[in-house]
């Protein structure tokens, strides 16, 4: 159906040329609203009717007419109807819902991707700061990040995967002090316990790491303690490692590895910081008020100019940010995609801003944010909020361990990232038709199981005849199948990762409908191989779109699952 929709689409546009000759109208499909009106809509005769003079209805019979004329339209299409203002339903012939089985057992793995475009995009994400453990926040963060990556990578491009930390300032001066403070046998309630300091019961883990005198290594870096509890460098240098390595473990057991670091504290060493403020100055992009060194932001669509180098001295936190992104353009990425909490979205237009400034041949609207707001976690029907290893909050190891990660990555990605999401951790758990990662896992299942049972050697169901395959069910399932690599494209497009869970559940649902209403094994040798195929097609499509977010697919689940969901 990927060939069929490809010579359709240009069959429509040639038919808008003949229509509009010169017409910037680009041929689309949309699907409609109830699938009774057909498998595609056409809006073009509406879209041309104006610019035209035309009644969009009489504009559309001679859109129709001049379909009609289309070999690929003769090949593929049922009826064209015109409904409406001037919208026409298309409906197609069951053998071009019938070919995407073919499509996507030829595809494989790679069915829905695009081939390599020279693109260099980099996904920055996660980006904690090194004082704590990663949590539900980052978990969220994770999940959208690296399916994102997945979706650029399906799409062509060469993808990155950076973590950008802070490692330098206040933050960073606190973890040292809150460890030094339990070096010296302090603890949160003391007199003298620093009302900044970090609470959690990692910080006495690391306290007595650092007196065993112990030698971390994290991916990024190695540190021996000196065990000196007054060597107040060598506890912050000790604290940053530890928690670095710690913050692997937890992306170690989110199934996440980067493939770069980058350090806030280079961006000072390397003179970027300092280069990018003169390289405003010169530009003449910067001002002097109250002491203080500004921005001209409001040339740039801020709704204030904003401070650069404040009037006791030192650059405020978005500085470091414009000097980073240059370096990232200068880098050779031509799309860059930052993921972070809705906090940040203050930061977008003086980021922006401060590019522009610089006027280095960044485009407009670099980088892109996706933004994600957070994420509250219940368990046994009440909010978790506490978690006695960080002190103050839900880890995302603590996630992994309640559930597993495939749930942590299917939830987090389940909603729109600028919505709020409820983790329900016993949801997570139940093994039914509740829990959407176990819905769409168990269709993989349940495909595998029914593939065993038939037997067969699966290199035949390249040849079997898919003209049989004409069931109400499995037509609507191999239009969904059709849809996969539009909605990939579509997902990246619009940053959108969410999208591919809504879609795998909709597959998920369209083959126990199928599987509901039609046998597949027991009928004509014919007919099973052709249902066999279909499901094998529907098997890889499951695989595909859960290889995307992150998630397993599994050939068989655990028999008392299996057995709950079959007598539910």
């Amino acid at each position: 159906m990927i060939q069929a929709k490809q010579e359709l689409l240009a069959a429509l546009g040639e038919a808008i040329q003949e229509l509009s000759p010169g017409a910037e109208l680009a041929a689309a499909f949309e699907s409609p609203k109830q699938a009774s009106h057909g498998d595609f809509a056409c809006t073009a005769a509406m879209q041309l009717a104006r610019p035209l003079k035309k009644n969009p209805r009489e504009l559309a019979q001679a859109l129709i007419a001049a379909l009609q004329a289309k070999p690929a339209f003769g090949r593929w299409v049922e009826s064209l109807e015109i409904a409406g203002p001037g919208f026409i339903n298309i409906r197609l012939k069951p053998a071009a819902k019938q070919s995407v089985v073919a499509e996507v057992l030829a595809g494989g793995a790679g069915f829905g991707t695009q081939a390599s475009d020279g693109r260099h995009v980099m996904v920055e994400f996660v980006s904690a700061n090194p004082t704590g453990p990663l949590h539900v926040g980052h978990a969220r963060q994770a999940a959208l990040g690296d399916a994102l990556c997945n979706l650029f990578t399906t799409q062509g491009a060469d993808v990155t995967r950076e973590f950008y930390y802070n490692d330098a300032g206040v933050q960073i001066a606190t973890l040292a002090n809150s460890t030094q403070c339990r070096l010296k046998g302090l603890k949160p309630g003391d007199a003298g316990w620093p009302e900044s300091a970090y609470n959690g019961d990692y910080i006495q883990d690391i306290a007595d790491a650092f007196l065993r005198k112990e030698s971390i290594q994290a991916d990024d870096r190695a540190f021996t303690a000196s065990g000196d509890i007054e060597d107040l460098d060598s506890i912050r240098g000790f604290a940053v490692a530890y928690l670095r390595r710690e913050q692997d473990l937890d992306l170690q057991a989110f199934g996440l590895k980067f493939d770069n670091y980058f350090l806030e504290t280079s961006l000072y060493s390397s003179g970027a910081v300092e280069n990018t403020v003169q390289a405003l100055i010169a530009k003449g992009k910067t001002f002097e008020e109250g002491g203080a060194l500004w921005l001209r932001t409001t040339e740039y669509g801020d709704d204030k100019d904003r401070v650069m180098r404040k009037s006791e001295g030192g650059y405020t936190y978005f500085v470091p940010d414009v000097a980073y992104h240059t370096i990232k353009f200068q880098r050779g990425f031509t799309k860059c995609i930052n993921v972070q909490g809705t906090d940040h979205h203050g930061t977008i237009a003086r980021v922006r801003g401060g590019l522009q400034a610089l006027d280095i041949g960044i485009p407009q609207g670099f980088p892109d944010y996706v933004l994600h707001k957070m994420v509250t976690v219940m368990r046994g029907g009440e909010e978790v909020k506490i978690s006695k290893r960080a002190g103050s909050y839900v880890t995302l190891r603590d996630l992994v361990d309640w559930t597993s990660r495939d749930a942590v990555r299917f939830f987090l990605i389940s909603r729109k990232a600028d919505t709020e999401f409820v983790f329900d951790v016993d949801l997570a758990l139940k093994q039914n038709d509740e829990n959407p990662v176990f819905y769409v896992q168990y269709a993989h299942a349940r495909i595998c199981s029914i593939i065993r049972n038939w037997g067969g050697d699966e290199t035949t169901l390249n040849s079997a005849d898919l003209g049989l395959l004409n069931a109400p069910t499995e037509l609507a399932l191999m239009l969904k199948l059709a849809d996969y690599p539009r909605m990939l494209a579509g997902a990246a497009e619009g940053l959108a990762p969410h999208d591919v869970a809504f879609y795998l559940r909709d597959l998920a649902a369209a083959f126990h409908s199928y599987y509901a209403a039609e046998r597949v094994l027991d009928q004509a040798p014919a007919l099973t191989q052709a249902r066999v195929a279909l499901l094998a097609a529907t098997r890889q499509v499951l695989r595909n779109g859960l290889q995307v977010l992150g998630v397993s697919a599994p050939d068989q689940m655990s028999r008392e699952a299996t057995a709950a969901t079959e007598n539910a």
